[in-house]
């Protein structure tokens, strides 16, 4: 039987189950075997001190949260293309001022990568990957200005308030900020650094790619990847995951053409008695995707290729779902009355996990202004997603749409296909996670671990390009990505069990320590 650990809502989420079968709906169905859940009394917790280190960054904390302020101050919103290159050179002023032997802006087609490089002489090198851009934001919404950086009160202690403090500059600074403190104190670090940045991961990572072209096959050389991350509870829980699912994004468009409907412009409503609608097409078209309900896809092929748990993933699933029961705090956190099918915790964290999505992002066409407008819209469009579990490509997917389309009479509707990646997956056996496994122990307990989230990142380019292991990892409390108010915490309260900035930095040295002596 294994140990007994803490875990929090991510554990739901990330859990999954072994086998794969058919539904009557024609959507995947999973069970699980709870035979042989992972045992993790097998982690050693990381068991070396380094004093001096640790109280260098007591004593430096002040500075170092006004490297998480300045970095914050600075706008880099991407979408907007706002800071975007400021922030690009204040990355790179701060490499070179941490001693990093190269530091570079690096062009793309799209807005600039970073690149660092540290030569510790060491045998061990760590890939690190950053992203130095934002979600936009709407001042009004939020109770301290976004880009403010301010210490505010809050029911889990001092936290630090702006647009990225935990997604993602907040967790990134302060593991630069542990750097610093290393070579402050030894005069080097333990290991080799990699650092590749872009600021266009709110964007899906568009030219991301470009930026692994130029050092490729040095990236190859690097024992793992790490991506810094708050991911702790409020309670202190840590909750680990290996994996993320791929995305598929598009837009469908329906306009007016030689099938029907006006072409150039909107005209009068009352000439719908004798034109055809490209709003209503649009719609028609959406519609045979799917089942009625929404939920089940009817595009052939749509399920194939999935791939169930291997058997190191059964072993953390039944793990998870030992000790988890979550289906009524993610409906309470998620402000929902009932899942599809009712489900309970083995179904939904297996949809989650292992189905793919047909997702509308939004619709529009038209006047939706208030008041009266009657007119006969002329384009109506769609933005539409699909996460994809390990086993589908996203782009064999788009085409599968398209074909489906095609196939039933809507080849004049347009898809511009805008981004795609696949699935990425990293075992559990991986020197960098038992590095990381070991380091979570000492600060938090036993964490949970889970193959994969059911969100996306462009971590193929690591996992499937490089041929790397890589996972997000990191201390800390934060919340509010993508909304207002997004928070990062800095000083816990009494009853609050996350660490705070120091503790966080702490755990990033050791963790740069334990993968050095792996």
């Amino acid at each position: 039987m294994t140990t007994k650990f803490k875990s929090g809502l991510l554990a739901l989420i990330l859990a999954a189950p072994l086998s794969v079968s058919a539904q009557d709906s024609g959507r995947p169905q999973f069970s699980v075997d709870m035979s042989y859940p992972y045992d993790y009394s097998s982690i050693t917790p990381y068991a070396d001190e380094h004093a001096a280190i640790y109280k260098h960054i007591d004593d430096n904390l002040t500075a170092h949260l006004g490297n998480l302020q300045r970095w914050l101050r600075q706008p880099s919103i991407s979408a907007q293309d706002v800071g975007i290159d400021d922030m690009a050179r204040m990355l790179v002023d701060d490499f070179r001022a941490m001693g990093f032997k190269e530091a570079e802006l690096v062009p793309t087609d799209g807005h600039p990568g970073v690149w660092g490089y540290y030569d510790a002489g060491a045998d061990k090198t760590l890939m690190v990957y950053m992203m130095y851009d934002v979600q936009p934001v709407n001042p009004d919404d939020w109770e301290s200005p976004p880009f403010a950086a301010e210490l505010v009160d809050h029911l889990t202690g001092k936290v630090l308030m702006a647009r990225g403090a935990t997604n993602q500059k907040g967790p990134e600074r302060a593991f630069l900020n542990a750097l610093e403190s290393i070579i402050a104190v030894e005069g080097n670090l333990p290991i080799n650094l990699m650092i590749t940045a872009e600021g266009e991961e709110e964007l899906g990572s568009p030219h991301y790619p470009q930026i692994v072209d130029k050092y490729e096959d040095r990236l190859r050389t690097a024992d793992g990847v790490i991506f810094p991350f708050n991911m702790q509870s409020p309670a202190g829980d840590l909750n680990l995951f290996l994996g993320v699912k791929g995305i598929a994004y598009w837009e469908l468009e329906a306009r007016g053409g030689s099938w029907g409907g006006p072409v150039t412009s909107e005209i009068h409503g009352s000439y719908k008695a004798a034109l055809d609608s490209p709003v209503w097409r649009l719609v028609q078209a959406l519609s045979l995707l799917t089942s009625p309900d929404g939920n089940t896809s009817r595009v052939p092929g749509f399920y194939d290729g999935i791939r169930g748990p291997t058997e190191e993933e059964q072993s953390l699933i039944a793990a998870s779902l030992m000790n988890n029961d979550r289906t009524s705090a993610l409906k309470e956190a998620f402000a929902i009355e009932r899942w599809v099918d009712d489900a309970g915790p083995e179904q939904l964290a297996m949809e989650l996990t292992y189905t793919p999505t047909l997702n509308i992002d939004g619709i529009y066409a038209g006047y939706t202004g208030e008041g009266v407008k009657t007119i006969l819209p002329h384009v109506a469009t769609a933005k539409m997603d699909s996460r994809l579990p390990v086993g589908i490509d996203p782009d064999e997917h788009m085409d599968k749409i398209r074909a489906y389309l095609d196939a039933n009479g809507y080849s004049d509707i347009v898809m511009r296909r805008l981004s795609s990646y696949p699935a990425a997956q990293t075992s559990i056996q991986a020197p960098l996670v038992q590095a990381a496994l070991g380091v979570s122990k000492k600060y938090a307990g036993t964490p949970a671990v889970n193959p994969r989230i059911a969100g996306s990142a462009p971590f193929y380019q690591f996992t499937q390009r490089l041929g790397l292991p890589m996972m997000p990892w990191g201390m800390g409390f934060g919340t509010g990505a993508h909304s207002p108010n997004e928070i990062m915490l800095i000083e816990p309260a009494e009853d609050t069990g996350a660490a705070g900035l120091a503790d966080i930095e702490k755990a990033y040295v050791d963790f740069v320590y334990a993968l050095s002596d792996d």
